[in-house]
């Protein structure tokens, strides 16, 4: 099995772990705009040691630009790429439309990985991604094997999945829980999770948001079978005897050499009750779920100290083959070739040997002898006239300055064309329009204020007709692709025209059927360029006001109102519980200080937990400056979706709990 066995590198050391138990590449983040800011991470030094280090041992580097940007944060991230570039860095994983935009016509030369926050769930996804210039995608945890098996079928795009660490509760780039709840964004790399804490479907302080770790170490032969080429192993914020028994297991695995010692030792310094792999195996429910209980700890602290040894030295990881030439009267010659590099060396003439000559078969041994470096030998061999000899110290000096040079980094010239990024928009008044989505057609008042309505894919032909509605893409697409093009069709024969995409691959899907795609809060738009990507988007609601008031876009729009969904789960934290029976379509989530929060699911893969409060904003409408406003109606009856509109009309304060979401207190 041929794979890359990609190891999370929070700090050197852990940088350094990984490598000398043989991954084959690495990555890490900057200092800022990577989705683990609380990591060691690496400064523009750190980041070219990092760099020189790795490629002197064959080792890819690639750097996380994995987090939303904000308008005024894109000049930063191109210079990041572009110093980045300019020490090796041999790839970038990205999340933000916007900032893949920009590398990719600021610096060409940039390999562009799509993040698993980019929540590429089906083929249209991953087309989508091709098209914007990515060679890379990396799948979300949540896939199963026949659905990666799917979107291989369909692109020749490089794939990347996660083989081993811990599970989100959230499809990657969904989650806006540490957002809400503490205003550290998971899609700004401050994710504080808040769902390892209790929130319980039947009330008793049961963690029903807290997933096991996950380990396909066992499923290495199938991931091969399905076209997979990245291992990717989840941890940058663990520590490095966490990286090197990952990165040891997996190197097993794929040699066939995994014994049961190697998966304890991994489940000890690592886990929450244990590993799962229900979602690519198809098998969800209860048993996924688990905790980082005390014994789990105290596994820990017993293998350390036994793991911390697997990177005490360093590992000869890299071929070094050489050719040595030793002539009457001429300087000897050393050739050398390792890492696609040649570099010769010329020693010293010499001398008529008065006892003992130098053999063939002695410089070849001495040549070997690279103990304490990252090289091994391969073919060495030896030309040696007759009664001549060299001292042992010059040749060592030939062979140590040989692999010295094929050590160090080639200069690299980076191609960095002119970019003019968006200024901010000014922010003055518009004709502010609405729009609004409902998840019933029961909801909708025979009167309404909305230039754009839509409702779910799943409602009736006549609700559609009637209501001359568009229709709602559901954001987890997970093996529904062809179901949902098929659905799509048949609204498109009776007139429906416009569809709200909260996913990449629903947009694509969406357009190339001939729909009129408009963009949805999943999408995540962050910045003008985003914005610039995609028909009257929705913004993010991570953004504050004055920010997406700002958005130089000719029409985009921010949610006023509605429970944010906060979650898109594809284990149903009810049904693991309780079950789908007790359940009746009405569960609850409830936390630690008794707070419920709606969960609402759909005859599609995905459920949504929601807010426990609706975002309202009908008397701070005059500071709104966007094109539109949208309305995010979830469980409201018509006779109270009509009192809000009525609110709404007249500026009036809510006379309910309600939240000002984001929109003044901002994310970090």
């Amino acid at each position: 099995m041929n794979f890359e066995i990609l190891a999370p590198a929070g700090s050197m050391e852990a940088l350094v772990a990984g490598v000398r138990c043989g991954a084959n590449a690495v990555y890490l983040g900057g200092k800022s705009l990577n989705a683990r800011r609380n990591a060691g991470n690496f400064n523009d030094e750190n980041l070219k040691e990092a760099a020189d280090y790795c490629h002197a041992r064959g080792v890819k580097v690639y750097l996380t630009l994995n987090t939303l940007c904000r308008d005024d944060e894109l000049a930063d991230a191109l210079s990041l790429a572009e110093y980045a570039l300019s020490v090796g860095v041999d790839g970038f994983i990205i999340q933000d439309v916007g900032v893949a935009a920009a590398i990719k016509e600021a610096l060409p030369q940039a390999k562009l990985h799509a993040s698993t926050q980019m929540s590429i769930i089906s083929p249209a996804g991953v087309a989508a991604v091709k098209e914007m210039g990515f060679s890379r995608a990396v799948l979300p945890r949540e896939m199963t094997a026949q659905e990666i098996a799917e979107i291989r079928k369909s692109t020749d795009l490089e794939l990347e999945i996660f083989v081993h660490g811990a599970l989100c509760m959230s499809v990657s780039g969904q989650c806006y829980l540490s957002a809400m709840l503490g205003g550290r964004s998971g899609n700004r790399g401050l994710c504080a999770q808040p769902c390892r804490l209790s929130f319980s479907a039947d009330n008793s302080g049961s963690f029903d948001l807290s997933l096991k770790d996950l380990s396909l170490i066992r499923d290495l032969k199938e991931i091969g079978e399905l076209g997979v080429i990245s291992l990717k192993i989840e941890g940058r914020m663990k520590r490095p005897e966490y990286v090197a028994a990952a990165v040891t297991a997996i190197k097993k695995a794929i040699d066939g050499e995994l014994f049961e010692k190697d998966e304890q030792r991994l489940k000890s310094v690592f886990s929450r009750s244990g590993f799962t792999q229900g979602y690519f195996e198809n098998k969800m429910g209860a048993s996924m779920f688990g905790t980082r209980s005390k014994e789990d700890v105290v596994a820990a602290s017993g293998v350390l100290k036994e793991l911390s040894h697997l990177y005490d030295n360093e590992t000869p990881l890299v071929r070094i083959d050489m050719d040595f030439v030793c002539r009457k009267n001429q300087p000897c010659r050393l050739s050398a070739r390792a890492l696609g590099r040649e570099v010769c060396i010329e020693g010293d003439v010499p001398e008529t040997a008065i006892n003992k000559p130098i053999s063939e078969e002695s410089v070849c041994e001495r040549l070997s002898k690279l103990g304490g470096t990252q090289f091994y030998a391969g073919d060495v061999n030896a030309q040696v006239d007759e009664g001549l000899i060299v001292s042992a110290a010059g040749i060592n000096a030939m062979r140590r300055e040989a692999a010295e040079r094929l050590s160090r980094r080639e200069e690299i010239e980076v191609i960095r064309n002119p970019i003019e990024l968006p200024l901010p928009r000014e922010n003055t008044a518009r004709d502010l329009y609405f729009t609004a989505r409902f998840v019933d057609a029961s909801q909708i008042p025979d009167r309404h204020i909305f230039k754009r309505i839509f409702i779910p894919i799943r409602s009736s032909n006549e609700d559609f007709v009637d209501n001359r509605a568009g229709v709602e893409i559901p954001r987890g697409l997970f093996g529904a692709e062809e179901k949902i093009r098929l659905r799509l069709l048949q609204l498109k024969k009776i007139g429906v025209t416009k569809a709200l995409c909260g996913n990449l691959g629903s947009y694509k899907l969406a357009s190339d059927l001939g729909f009129e795609a408009f963009g949805d809060f999943g999408l995540n738009v962050f910045n003008s360029i985003s914005a610039s990507k995609f028909n009257s988007p929705i913004l993010s609601f991570e953004l504050q006001l004055s920010e997406a008031n700002r958005i130089n876009s000719p029409d985009a729009g921010v949610i006023v109102y509605g429970r944010l969904p906060l979650m898109l789960a594809r284990n149903c934290p009810i049904k693991s519980n309780i079950g789908c029976e007790q359940c009746g379509k009405n569960g609850t989530l409830t936390d630690r200080k008794g707070i419920e929060f709606p969960v609402k699911c759909s005859p599609y893969p995905c459920v949504e937990v929601l807010n426990s409060v609706p975002l309202y904003m009908a008397d701070r409408m005059n500071e709104v400056k966007t094109a539109f406003a949208h309305f995010y109606f979830t469980d409201e009856s018509r006779a109270q979706v009509e009192r809000i509109l009525a609110l709404y009309q007249n500026g009036a304060p809510a006379d309910f709990k309600y939240t000002r979401g984001l929109y003044y207190r901002g994310v970090k």
